[in-house]
């Protein structure tokens, strides 16, 4: 149980951390996004302003549409993003169902 739960979180952290994406912050005309290269689908590229535009996108949230088109603006960031949250789904399944099954 504790295996599976590590290993699970390590691949959401993986994925939102250090998969290799996009920036995808807005750029300063409004309209496009950054396309340089970005470590994790959280972090933005090696612009500090991208940093934490795309950080305050996340935790702002203002418009849902745009959050969703600077996050994850390829199929690429959507799978990482996929991967992140099957990983979260299976570390609390690793802990949750041995306890109502009763083997924890």
């Amino acid at each position: 149980m504790p295996l599976l739960a590590t290993l699970s979180l390590a691949v959401s952290a993986y994925a939102l951390f250090q998969v290799p994406v996009w920036c995808g912050a807005v750029n300063r005309d409004g309209r496009s996004y950054c396309r340089r290269n970005a470590s994790g689908i959280l972090l933005g590229c090696s612009l500090r302003q991208h940093r934490w535009q795309k950080m305050k996108m996340i935790v702002l949230r203002s418009k849902v549409g745009k959050l969703s088109q600077a996050v994850f603006p390829t199929a690429k960031e959507k799978f990482a993003a996929f991967l992140a949250v099957g990983g979260l789904a299976s570390a609390v399944a690793a802990v949750i169902v041995p306890l109502v099954v009763g083997e924890g």
